[in-house]
């Protein structure tokens, strides 16, 4: 599968069609992306409109040097970094504002309602904002380390030494409260 490149190359030859499918296919793990960079649901569901409003409107080139998929991640990042720059409003939120806001757990629970899943997003939410964007990438996403590094502007080593911390730290978080995530480390 690419990913959406043939699916970008025929919308940029006229066809839409091109583009709903791109949207099918990621919009729910954008928002959900995004939503870890942004911190509400809202905001990351503006962010993944205008990632794709990008597309249709500036029609930017895809070189095929990295997965569709990567360039696509690298495009609402680099759109989130832009909203919260230019509103200025980025803080982070008490937990009396946390609890107003919709939850973040709403798209994945469509997927998997699973209570070990819910776990392991709350022991995530915990983590520093780099090991939280590292973590969903590598596992949520299947990003490789070198997709990882190229989204989040980092060297391939960077990443891979901001993993293992990622990795270290959501373990030691999960062994504090009782549970232990088979599989992830």
């Amino acid at each position: 599968m690419d990913n959406g490149a043939s699916s970008y190359n025929r919308f940029l030859s006229g066809d839409k069609s091109g583009l709903e499918e791109i949207i099918r296919l990621y919009s729910d793990s954008l928002t959900l992306y995004i939503c870890n960079l942004v911190g509400n649901l809202e905001d990351a569901r503006e962010v993944m409109t205008e990632t794709f409003v990008t597309l249709y409107v500036k029609k930017p080139d895809y070189s095929g040097r990295s997965t569709f998929k990567t360039w696509l991640f690298s495009i609402a990042r680099h759109t989130a970094y832009d909203l919260m720059k230019n509103r200025n409003k980025y803080q982070p939120l008490s937990e009396e504002e946390m609890r107003g806001l919709p939850s973040k757990y709403d798209l994945e629970r469509e997927i998997d309602s699973k209570g070990d899943k819910k776990k392991l997003y709350d022991a995530i939410e915990m983590l520093k904002p780099e090991y939280k964007q590292v973590i969903y990438l590598v596992f949520f996403e299947g990003f490789s380390n070198s997709e990882t590094a190229e989204i989040m502007k980092k060297s391939k080593k960077q990443t891979g030494e901001l993993l293992y911390r990622a990795k270290l730290s959501l373990k030691k978080i999960l062994e504090k409260e009782g549970d232990f995530y088979e599989g992830l480390l």
